[in-house]
């Protein structure tokens, strides 16, 4: 990452006696495609509207190239905001809307014409510059909206839920088509969005965030793969969890007593960082880092825990299945449907579930 572009130092904001945002400090890189991931309540659209300037922070300060907008106006600051539902004018052309914005700031018209024909070039939209938003699709629609915003050149593109009009395969195509715009201008851009796929697909890093307060920022693959906490671990994807207590500390790795099942079996796991012997842990662990198997012969796998099979679902590129452990215990697996001949599990199935100690995560409690 290069430079800060955007920083947050301390941000608080309330909505009466509600605390939307709560001591919130952050970096974005100059540009970097950079995501706010949360739930409803999170706060995450408070902070893109005091990006934005539409409302101010109670406490703390945001500065955008290095200069604070504490006293700095909306229709000065060097951003531009794409809202969920494009905000288009119904009345002009897609040439039209996304020139409105020059020449409200009457650039010259040579100029214009210049400058939204490349932006139509970009977004791939040369061809359809004469017609009304009405005659464009989803996704047309949310390229427009994409270069009205950009053809203004602004320091920082603001992003609100920006593909969440869009149906689920054009959101996908249109997930990889915002990214590599992106990359192509080279401009900053901060996106909230409650859609953890989409996030992770897009930006270079991603905050995670609830109820006011920033949990974690990491690129896409640490999120995922190493989450700080139980609520991140489950609001980014799928994550089996199972109590348990570090029974043995060896340099690395821990050995793990699963309290959840019966028997109290041993878990070999990475150590998480202030634990010792003794210490209450939450093991988690992706359904896709799963291995099952029926036959009895222990593999080269460090766990292995007997289960059944309660349900088997067939999704196309995979199956996906719930493995219970114990009457109460119930995880997911996914397993790729990479052959014809794969092995296929039914309900009622007996099975070992086994992964290695470097595919789980061990979060101290």
């Amino acid at each position: 990452m290069t430079d800060n572009h955007v920083e947050l130092r301390d941000v608080v904001k309330r909505h009466g006696a509600t605390l939307a945002v709560d001591g919130l400090s952050l970096e974005v890189g100059r540009g970097e495609f950079f995501s706010i991931l949360g739930p409803s309540g999170a706060g995450k659209t408070t902070t893109l509207r005091m990006l934005a300037g539409f409302e101010r922070p109670d406490q703390g300060d945001i500065l955008i190239e290095g200069r604070s907008m504490r006293q700095v106006p909306p229709n000065h600051r060097p951003v531009n905001l794409v809202f969920q539902h494009y905000a288009l004018f119904p009345h002009l052309t897609v040439a039209g809307n996304i020139a409105f914005g020059l020449e409200m700031r009457r650039v010259p018209t040579a100029e214009i014409q210049d400058r939204v024909g490349t932006i139509l070039d970009m977004v791939k939209l040369r061809p359809k510059q004469d017609r009304l938003p009405a005659q464009l699709s989803g996704g047309e629609q949310q390229r427009v909206a994409l270069a009205r915003a950009l053809v203004n050149r602004p320091a920082v593109l603001l992003l609100d839920e920006p593909l969440g009009a869009l149906d689920q395969q054009l959101r996908l195509d249109m997930q990889v088509e915002l990214k590599a715009i992106q990359e192509q201008v080279g401009i900053t851009f901060i996106c909230v969005t409650h859609h953890q796929e989409e996030a992770l697909t897009m930006s270079d890093r991603v905050a995670v965030m609830n109820h006011g307060r920033l949990l974690q920022v990491g690129s896409p693959q640490e999120i995922y793969e190493t989450p700080a906490s139980l609520f991140v671990a489950n609001f980014i994807g799928i994550s089996n969890s199972l109590r348990g207590r570090i029974d043995r500390v060896d340099e690395a790795n821990c050995l793990v007593r699963a309290v959840d099942l019966a028997g109290q079996p041993t878990l070999l796991a990475r150590l998480p960082a202030g634990a010792g012997e003794g210490s209450p842990v939450t093991l988690l662990l992706r359904p896709e880092r799963l291995c099952l198997s029926s036959e009895v012969r222990r593999s080269s796998y460090d766990n292995e825990l007997p289960a059944r099979i309660s349900k088997a679902i067939y999704n196309g590129s995979g199956m996906q299945y719930q493995v219970a452990l114990s009457d109460d215990l119930v995880w997911a697996a996914r397993l790729s449907n990479s052959s014809s001949n794969q092995k296929r599990f039914l309900p009622g199935e007996a099975v070992f579930i086994r992964w290695n100690a470097d595919e789980g995560v061990v979060l101290s409690e």
